[in-house]
């Protein structure tokens, strides 16, 4: 089996927060939305049915798990979660990501899709430290 390589595209457009039993979870660097991508590290997938079935049962979880650190991330950065979307499209970047998206009533894309509505927003410093606190703190990952 070879090495588990992530995709230039995710390192470019967000942060690294830490791994999961499955996932790297990442910090997708707009300010406008609390956001985390959860890619699995196994090579080659591209699609949900790519990965066996404990491991898309253990997906799942990890995407519940990534639902409550977005509303940690929310909460840390003074932003209501109304509610969470998440997404697996990969139109764009093939490799296999879930997206989990706190969404709230006003925001930026409300109520269509955040995907192609507009160009993101990076995170300042001091932002930025306070989302991936918040997120490693609510995955229980190291900070």
């Amino acid at each position: 089996m070879s090495e588990f390589k992530i995709d230039p595209a995710f390192v470019a457009t967000s942060h690294a927060v830490g791994d999961l039993p499955l996932c790297q979870v990442r910090l997708q660097d707009d300010a406008r939305y609390p956001w985390l991508v959860l890619i699995p590290r196994r090579d080659g997938l591209r699609e949900i049915e790519d990965l066996p079935p404990g491991d898309r049962a253990l997906l799942v979880e990890e995407g519940v798990r990534a639902g409550a650190a977005v509303r940690t991330i929310g909460a840390a950065l003074g932003l209501t979660v109304d509610k969470l979307n998440l997404g697996a499209l990969g139109n764009i970047t093939a490799q296999l990501h879930l997206h989990v998206v706190g969404r709230r009533e006003g925001d930026p894309a409300w109520p269509g899709p955040v995907w192609g509505h507009s160009a993101g927003t990076p995170y300042a410093k001091a932002d930025l430290d306070r989302a991936l606190i918040a997120a490693r703190t609510a995955l229980d990952l190291q900070v």
